[in-house]
């Protein structure tokens, strides 16, 4: 059991510490950074007592949440957007901690990922498709859903951050744009997670432990613990956190060889395999059961300064660090084309997906007059460090080309045919800063004219090196160079990432590259109560300048390093100085209007967009009788979103039965879509602007007290997800025949083929879009033996197919022979299913859970990211109990 030091200090401390209990966390001012949750009104999401156990009030009415989605504190039946909000106590009842645990309660989500804190969130179906996270910070658009720290934006390319929750105020999940108030970044929504802030008054805290095992794997242990403590009552105050995770490995890497088959690379390898120019090799090394174990360690410390009875100032320091090791993937046939049970990879490298981030954050609150002001800014610096297994690159024809000398399929044809070790991995190494800040003004919540603006800063900086190391032709040292030009086999030179900075051995390709974006924006809303309390009318904008570059260098290996010696710089690099700017602005309109006081019916247009990028080259691709018929662009522009909404909120029988619902009808114009096809489209990935989408969709929230002890909460969403056009891959080759026309065939003369158009077919679906998503809990409080307080919870969650990329991609359904990490897969619907029963005492609760009972092994992400079939599965059942003590 992993404990960090500082955890067992902070336990001790609770443990000795005697003080009156205090459950909330008021703040001093009622300014919107530092006001927390709100009770006795009507939310969607809210639950009984905190920590997981019963209310003892014997509440008839549901409860509450006051959110700041729109940054103003407004009860959440009141927000004219779709919005789904889970206090602090939901999630440590539903046994919430990771993004994975969240997703199953949201209808509408999606997340595609290669393993903790390396996926994308989708919302509404708006996606084009997820690969692999080889070179994803050089090459993976910039998300379209935004993920915050409190007020920090977290979101980072195809590696949104995994923010564990514990000592979370609320988290709110914000549908359709959000461009207005959340700029770049929220195209498809916002996801926001919002710490407990400290409080002034009152000394409380909480500790907790748990174990738990899961199904075919290893043992689970957490611990955490959260201490308040006013330094001066009233006007200083801090608040600690700290957490220690370990999650055991389910998925096993088994004992396997990989043989090189004459079929590799189309049949090249077939001279090898006659020559007896092949070995065969394994795992045995790294082969081990419950390899993938997890570990999140972090802390969280917390100043809460009161200046006066108008100003306040928050300050917050936050780490934490992720320590994932083996892969999340499983592979249904492995390596060497052998069926593999379930939960079972066959991987032949040692692999880890480290990743460590601290962010520091402030936010000042005071009122000028009638204003409130409010600025916030924060630094995040993030370190990560992966290397996954390649070795199934191999089998294809790019594999064979670094691998392989004495036919045409490698980087040599002399000597005789002969191929060196198939062992292949990539290891990439990112480090990143993102500093931000924002300036609001807004006018009281009281005014019948209300208005909010503000300025806004940004600066990300992303610093990826990534290596492919699957170059296996021996190097050019100086007896290897001598043998070769005696006639012996021949020596490839080691790749330069630029003049005089030499690679490792085995590194063949990779990128030693910085992107990243300034933004300045401002922004403003204005709303007016047409009639007081029963129609409001709201209009906003924002206005956005990007400056945005790329930088470095892409470095490979190429015949011009055959046979000379190691040091020998060829140009076997391509120099990235790219630069952009784009600017304009994003609108949003609401119309609301109370019908009653506990019935709500709104009209929303908003608009929202993501930042553009850039390709690390413009070589020519799609080649037809040797000559190339398009030029990667350096760059792609941003791509929007629009939204019009209709929704309802309505609570019945004197707040003990909730029904929201929604209507939308998005529009998704110029779509940002990535392509790599060895074969046709070059061996490095690129991406351009492409398709449209339509999106016409229904969600439903409904929740009932049934009685006083009995509640239910469920929610469910509706998609009819289709492409509105194909436009196609258009020569764009100046001179070249069919310039300026659709592309239609390639290939070398005498065996031209038909080009299938890359953008998708009219009337297909979407990636990651799955038709309906549904998930139903039902949670019964009770008194037992007189002071016990006693409950159930049972849940049941829902999730249709999908497919992990766009309609006209090629299908991975049979393929074994995989020539790209792009193929097409239909992955499976399915419902899991989870449970817990606890009780408490004084300030003592313990429960016993369960998550995933029917053990489903379904796949969320299904791709040839590593080219072969890998899918990233359910975690599987778990049965676990906690303890827990607060004061």
């Amino acid at each position: 059991m992993k404990i960090n030091p500082i955890t067992c200090a902070v336990l001790a401390a609770l443990a000795v510490t005697r003080v009156s209990y205090a459950d909330g966390t008021t703040q001093p001012a009622s300014t919107p950074a530092t006001q927390t949750t709100q009770t006795n009104q009507t939310g969607p999401s809210a639950q009984p007592d905190s920590n997981g156990q019963p209310s003892s009030t014997g509440a008839s009415t549901l409860g509450a949440i006051t959110v700041t989605a729109q940054h103003t504190l407004e009860d959440i039946q009141d927000v004219p957007i779709t919005i789904q909000a889970f206090t602090g106590t939901t999630l440590q009842q539903l046994n919430i901690q990771t993004a994975n645990d969240l997703i199953k309660y949201l209808p509408n989500v999606t997340l595609a990922e290669n393993g903790p804190g390396q996926g994308n969130i989708y919302m509404r179906g708006l996606s084009t498709g997820f690969l692999g996270n080889q070179s994803s910070a050089s090459i993976a658009p910039f998300p379209n859903v935004a993920v915050y720290l409190d007020d920090q934006s977290m979101q980072f390319p195809a590696r949104n951050l995994d923010i564990y929750m514990v000592d979370m105020e609320r988290l709110e999940v914000l549908e359709g744009p959000q461009g207005t108030l959340f700029g770049g970044g929220a195209e498809a929504g916002a996801v926001r997670y919002i710490t407990n802030k400290p409080n002034l008054d009152k000394v409380s805290g909480s500790a907790e432990a748990g174990v738990s095992a899961t199904d075919g794997g290893g043992p689970n242990n957490s611990t955490n613990a959260v201490l308040n403590f006013p330094i001066i009552p009233g006007t200083l105050a801090v608040r600690g956190v700290i957490y220690n995770d370990h999650q055991g490995g389910y998925i096993d890497n088994v004992p396997s060889t990989f043989t090189r088959q004459p079929t590799d690379g189309g049949g090249a390898m077939a001279p090898y395999v006659a020559a007896g120019g092949t070995s065969v090799i394994n795992n045995y090394s790294v082969a081990k059961n419950d390899w993938n174990p997890v570990d999140y360690q972090g802390a969280r410390l917390s100043a809460l300064w009161k200046i006066n009875d108008d100003w306040n100032f928050l300050i917050a320091e936050s780490y934490q660090n992720l320590d994932a090791n083996g892969q999340s993937s499983t592979y249904p046939i492995g390596a060497d084309g052998q069926k593999l049970g379930t939960d079972q990879i066959t991987a032949f490298v040692p692999a880890w997906n480290d990743d460590h981030f601290t962010n520091t954050a402030w936010t000042l609150n005071g009122e000028i007059g009638d204003l409130s002001l409010v600025y916030t800014g924060g630094y995040t610096n993030r370190h990560i460090s992966e290397q996954q297994d390649y070795t199934n690159y191999s089998r294809s024809a790019g594999g064979m080309y670094y691998q392989c000398t004495g036919t045409s399929a490698g980087l040599s044809s002399a000597g005789k045919p002969t191929c060196y070790s198939p062992v292949g991995y990539w290891n990439d190494h990112v480090n990143s800063t993102h500093q931000s800040h924002e300036l609001r003004l807004s006018t009281p919540e009281d005014y019948r004219f209300r208005v909010i603006g503000g300025v806004y800063y940004e600066d990300f900086n992303i610093d990826d090196h990534m290596d492919f190391n699957y170059k296996t032709i021996p190097s050019c040292t100086a007896e290897n160079l001598a043998s070769a030009l005696a006639g012996g086999n021949p020596c490839v030179a080691n790749a330069e990432s630029s003049p005089g900075v030499v690679m490792p051995d085995n590194t063949a390709f990779g990128e030693v590259e910085q992107r990243g974006y300034k933004q300045e924006a401002a922004f403003g809303s204005m709303s007016y109560d047409i009639i007081p309390e029963v129609l409001t009318a709201t209009a906003g904008t924002r206005y956005y300048h990007y400056s945005e570059w790329q930088t470095g260098t892409e470095f490979y290996t190429t015949s011009a390093q055959v046979n000379v010696p190691n040091g020998t710089y060829v140009g076997n690099d391509t120099v990235m100085n790219y630069h952009q700017t784009y600017h304009g602005f994003k609108s949003r309109a609401n119309l609301l209007w109370h019908i009653s006081p506990n019935t709500m019916v709104y009209y929303t247009f908003s608009q929202g967009f993501r930042p553009g990028g850039f390709n690390r080259t413009s070589s020519g691709v799609a080649k037809l009788d040797g000559e190339a018929q398009y030029q990667k662009p350096i760059s792609y522009a941003p791509d929007t979103l629009t939204n019009n909404e209709l929704g309802f909120k309505t609570t019945f029988f004197d707040d003990r039965v909730l029904l929201n619902g929604s209507l939308y009808d998005m529009r998704w114009d110029n779509v940002q879509m990535q392509f790599f096809n060895p074969l046709v489209l070059g061996n490095t990935t690129f991406a351009v602007n492409g398709p449209n989408y339509k999106v016409q969709g229904l969600e439903l929230q409904f929740q009932a007290k049934i009685t006083d002890n009995l509640s239910v909460i469920s929610s469910g969403s509706l998609n009819h997800s289709r492409q509105t056009n194909s436009p196609c891959l258009v020569n764009n080759i100046a001179g070249s025949a069919g310039f300026n026309e659709c592309i239609v065939e390639t290939g070398a003369a005498g065996a031209v083929t038909s080009f299938a158009n890359p953008f998708g077919e009219v009337g297909s679906v979407p990636a990651f879009s799955p038709r309906s998503q549904a998930n139903l809990r039902l949670r019964y409080d009770w008194t037992l033996l007189g002071n016990y307080n006693a409950f159930w919870q049972i849940g049941a969650s829902y999730t249709g197919s999908m497919y992990n990329q766009p309609a006209t991609y090629p299908s991975g359904a049979g393929v074994t022979d995989v020539t790209t990490v792009e193929l097409r897969y239909l992955q499976a619907a399915y419902t899991t299913y989870d449970a817990s029963i606890g009780v408490a005492k004084d300030n003592w609760n313990f429960s016993l859970y369960g998550t995933n009972l029917g053990n489903s092994h379904a796949s969320v992400f299904t791709s040839s990211a590593q080219f072969i079939e890998s899918q990233v599965p359910i975690h599987p059942r778990v049965i676990g109990l906690k303890l827990g003590f607060k004061f």
